[in-house]
């Protein structure tokens, strides 16, 4: 357990590798077969359960999937998503998106989209790679750890909002130990099937999947850096 006094001034050492974790985080869509120590998953999550939460309910229920469990959730889902009147049949429980898009959103939705597909040389034609690389979520871009978030029915809009920040949490723990994740809303298409394999009880509701392990330096898709508004672009100082 940490030692630090929770009124401690950082020190600038301890400052700058806060923000390294922060800023060196980015979606990771490739991995390397290197496994991932139970005890390192477990301190990730440990440390990640210090995200706040409304009258402090811990509204995150996890599920740590790897080796068979991880493969045999991922052979189910690429068998329907590979077969497009299985795939008809399945859709999103919740609306992750707007229904209907707006600038600056749908730039920036489009930006990242053509970004990707340009690193990895895929024309706007070319609808089977598109699909093929869509397919790579659910294989966890190969990553040997699949996490599974859910939360209980019973809970509303502020506890979906305390569940960002923990999953943000998640992220950055991982980057603190030289690993990389990938967020992913993919897996809510599938949220019926997941239940399934998971045995999930019915007030159990996906929130989303994520990929964690090491990520593939060689790999050219992860050199995607997705870029930032400027402060000055989302903020207001209000004074006096």
């Amino acid at each position: 357990m940490s030692t630090a006094n929770r009124f401690d001034i950082p020190t600038p050492e301890q400052t700058a590798n806060v923000d390294a974790a922060i800023e060196s985080r980015h979606s990771m869509r490739a991995f390397l077969p290197t496994p991932v120590a139970r005890q390192v998953i477990e301190d990730i999550l440990r440390v990640a359960s210090r995200a706040p939460s409304g009258t402090n309910t811990q509204p995150w229920q996890v599920h740590v999937l790897t080796g068979v469990a991880r493969q045999r959730l991922s052979d189910r889902i690429m068998a329907v998503y590979d077969d497009p009147t299985e795939l008809a049949a399945h859709s999103e429980e919740y609306a992750y998106y707007p229904r209907e898009w707006v600038s600056p959103y749908i730039d920036r939705r489009r930006k990242i989209g053509w970004d990707l597909y340009g690193l990895l040389n895929v024309a706007k034609t070319d609808k089977a790679r598109m699909h093929d690389q869509h397919g790579r979520n659910y294989q966890f871009f190969d990553a040997p750890v699949g996490l599974m978030f859910t939360i209980d029915r019973v809970m509303q809009q502020g506890s979906w909002l305390d569940y960002g920040m923990f999953i943000q949490n998640v992220m950055i723990a991982a980057r603190a130990r030289g690993l990389h994740t990938c967020p992913q809303a993919a897996f809510t298409q599938f949220h019926r099937l997941i239940a399934e394999e998971l045995q999930l009880k019915p007030e159990q509701q996906l929130v989303c999947g994520m990929s964690l392990g090491f990520a593939d330096p060689a790999a050219v898709e992860n050199g995607l850096v997705t870029e930032r508004a400027p402060v000055a672009e989302f903020t207001r100082f209000l004074e006096g």
